[in-house]
């Protein structure tokens, strides 16, 4: 690459990935020489950036916090304010941004000077928002952020697990990716004790420390992280299917119920297929929609519904 603006942007963008990268691989990727690799780092601290260099086998650059911000164009009190509505957005489940809202959390502050650091914090600490309905459990984005890093930095990781019968855990794991899905985090990693690929719920994980042990990146028995984690979770957890005719316009029926199958029987009405791995939420879900319905299965399900309706009659004074 000999175009130099467009090299030291390229540099950049590697820099800010939360890692350590060795001098030889910064020039491989950008196919030139060592010497212009050191050149180059030597512009961006001369333009403010932080770039810290660590000596030894796995040592290398990295962009570090310094004593003021990178000429990133954000002034302090901006700053503060994309740092929180970050971790606003990586807390709680708003479609499309999640991931997204860990990955740029995770770049911007690792270059945040300590003073904005603890007005983050502080302002986190402080603020406490008021949850969507039907929410799942809430997760610390500093947490979410430090998966983050040590999956973009190729970097084992303990932390202990609490599995969903309350038995509890130590684990050594290589972090691959975080995989936001409905109303919960899952960090798929493998498995260094157990030598298998597993999935974690991000809420179940506690003191998670990054060893220091860099590992080459291991192949994912699946097309993807979100494709492997459909699988594990369709092989461990139980599936309920329901099928209900709906009294109301598919069209309208498909906006309140995304991933459904619809089947139109006329133009008022609809059958409806759907699934999940709750009956509690299968029932919330067709109870919200607002209008009258009839399930045909799971018979769980309409038992589910027919407890749910006479606990309602009860609480309203029915009998």
């Amino acid at each position: 690459m000999t175009d130099t603006p467009a090299r030291l942007l390229a540099l950049l963008s590697l820099l800010q990935t939360p890692r350590e990268w060795p001098g030889s691989e910064l020039a491989e990727r950008l196919e030139v020489s060592p010497r212009t690799i050191r050149r180059d780092i030597d512009r961006l601290r001369d333009l403010g950036y932080p770039v810290r260099a660590t000596m030894g086998a796995t040592g290398g650059y990295r962009l570090a916090a310094g004593t003021a911000m990178p000429p990133l164009l954000l002034d302090d009190e901006e700053a503060v304010a994309i740092a929180v509505g970050l971790r606003t957005a990586a807390g709680h489940t708003i479609e499309g941004i999640e991931e997204a809202s860990v990955r740029a959390l995770a770049k911007l502050e690792q270059v945040l000077p300590s003073r904005l650091r603890h007005r983050v914090g502080a302002l986190s600490a402080a603020t406490v928002p008021l949850p969507p309905a039907g929410e799942g459990p809430t997760v610390d984005p500093g947490r979410l952020t430090a998966l983050a890093a040590a999956a973009a930095g190729h970097e084992r990781l303990r932390f202990a697990y609490r599995a969903s019968d309350g038995t509890e855990s130590r684990r050594l794991v290589e972090p691959h990716r975080l995989v936001p899905a409905g109303r919960r985090w899952y960090l798929v990693a493998y498995d260094n004790d157990r030598e298998d690929w597993r999935t974690f719920r991000v809420d179940r994980i506690r003191d998670p420390r990054p060893t220091g042990v860099r590992t080459a990146p291991r192949e994912l028995p699946a097309k993807d992280a979100a494709a492997y984690l459909v699988r594990a979770l369709y092989d461990l957890a139980p599936a309920y299917k329901a099928v209900a005719t709906v009294h109301a316009p598919a069209a309208a029926v498909a906006e309140r119920v995304p991933g459904a199958t619809l089947e139109p029987l006329d133009a008022h009405s609809c059958l409806l297929r759907t699934g999940t791995d709750s009956l509690e939420w299968l029932a919330f879900r067709l109870v919200l929609l607002g209008v009258e319905f009839e399930v045909h299965e799971p018979p769980e399900l309409i038992a589910y519904l027919r407890t749910l309706g006479a606990r309602a009659g009860r609480a309203a004074g029915d009998g």
